[in-house]
């Protein structure tokens, strides 16, 4: 585990983990995976289950990325709604990907139930909440596309939003019963169980450090080994690492921090989120908060924690908390950690094309559904040969020009927001 993730509460209450060795000497597979997260994980684990040969190889360990980082939404959909979709994809490709998208959630907890993943699941809906009256008519725009494809969402008044989430700060909420909440980081643990049980060998602390094309098939050095294999899977995303002869494609890197309190008494707990629904705001700089199982309250925002509006992004927490919750306003938070998250220009997730193997990235913040989604789907295509299994059909190359000042324009929005409500 990396020393920066030692606040992680994720991390801390953890109850999947499973051992996996660095790789050494020589290995062949009709697969190689190289990331440990969601998508790395759940690619494995369908390849291994239809009967493939596998290997995974991980820079760290198991979900050290942003999955091991998340805030544990398990989401129907993406940040778009669907006609954003259709826009951006063109309307045959974007329903399908939303159809496919509203069945990540049963995907997920269907693993879940599955491999008895020791993941803290709570399937009680999220709440995409108003942060002010005027967030209601993203809500009511997002409502009336979601109920036109057929989903079962609900747009609440001010005061049933005041009564889910037990604060006041909200002025209605839209409420998606197919969603819930996870421990992330013992999902993807859990994910990496059941693939080695499945049969795929998985190597932790062994970083790819030169991809080269051998014949039909990829070459894979490592720092103590090799990897051959007919076909590969790069899942790194927000997470990439310099490779000797092959180029990440670009995305923009986006930081999310978060803190959490000591479990809550049991009478905060009657108010507080009664049913459990995870929730996100409208803000343009977005909040998220949830509850774990212990009862801590989790709640994060934009921006990083090694930047230099990390003491901003620091003390604004308890007073967003505060101002949602005013009987918190003495308690601590503790636990602070941030991740990266890997945004694309369209706010969409991407898979190139690498001929004989797929890359896939830019889940722009949604990455338990749409990675496990993406994951299983790519082992499926290479190993059935028939791209049309892919959620989106896979690009050829893919750039984003000035991704570097994107990032920062995000950072520096995050920082300003947060000074602002210091005045």
């Amino acid at each position: 585990m990396t020393s920066d993730l030692a606040s992680c509460l994720w991390h801390q209450t953890c109850q999947e983990n499973p051992a996996f060795p660095e790789l050494t000497g020589e290995a062949q597979a009709d697969l190689v995976v190289i990331g440990g997260g969601y998508t790395g994980c759940a690619a494995a684990l369908k390849a291994a289950e239809l009967g493939a040969s596998v290997r995974l190889i991980e820079a760290d360990a198991i979900g050290c990325g942003g999955s091991g980082r998340n805030v544990g939404l398990a989401n129907a959909g993406l940040w778009l709604p669907p006609e954003d979709i259709n826009a951006a994809l063109g309307p045959e490709t974007g329903s399908r990907l939303s159809e496919l998208l509203a069945g990540a959630p049963a995907m997920v907890f269907s693993l879940i139930e599955k491999h008895a993943i020791q993941c803290e699941p709570e399937r009680s809906g999220t709440l995409h909440c108003a942060h002010a009256p005027g967030g209601l008519k993203d809500l009511q725009r997002r409502h009336a596309q979601l109920r036109a494809i057929g989903a079962p969402v609900e747009l609440l008044p001010r005061e049933e939003a005041i009564q889910r989430t037990g604060s006041e700060a909200v002025h209605g909420a839209l409420f998606d019963p197919r969603a819930g909440t996870i421990q992330p980081l013992a999902y993807v643990r859990g994910l990496a169980r059941a693939a080695a049980s499945a049969g795929a060998q998985l190597h932790s602390g062994t970083p790819a450090t030169g991809i080269s094309r051998s014949g039909s098939g990829w070459q894979v050095a490592t720092p103590k080994g090799s990897l051959r294999a007919r076909h590969l899977i790069m899942a790194t995303n927000a997470y990439a690492r310099g490779i000797t002869g092959y180029d990440a494609p670009q995305v923009i890197p986006v930081h999310y921090f978060q803190a959490a309190t000591d479990p809550l008494p049991a009478p905060l707990l009657d108010k507080i989120l009664p049913g459990k629904e995870g929730c996100w705001d409208t803000a343009l700089v977005m909040s998220s908060w949830r509850l774990d199982q212990a009862g801590r309250l989790v709640i994060g925002g934009m921006g990083a924690l090694n930047h230099f509006g990390s003491t901003l992004h620091r003390s604004w927490l308890p007073r967003k908390m505060a101002a949602l919750y005013p009987d918190l306003k003495e308690t601590e938070l503790k636990s602070h950690w941030h991740g990266r998250i890997a945004m694309t220009t369209e706010h969409l997730p991407k898979i190139l094309d690498l001929h004989g193997g797929f890359a896939c990235f830019g889940y722009s913040g949604r990455g338990i559904g749409p990675g496990t989604l993406f994951g299983t789907a790519m082992a499926e295509a290479l190993l059935s040969g028939g791209q049309s299994r892919l959620p989106v059909p896979p690009a050829q190359d893919h750039a984003i020009p000035f991704a570097g000042l994107r990032s920062a324009y995000y950072e520096t929005g995050a920082t300003l927001t947060h000074l602002i409500s210091d005045r």
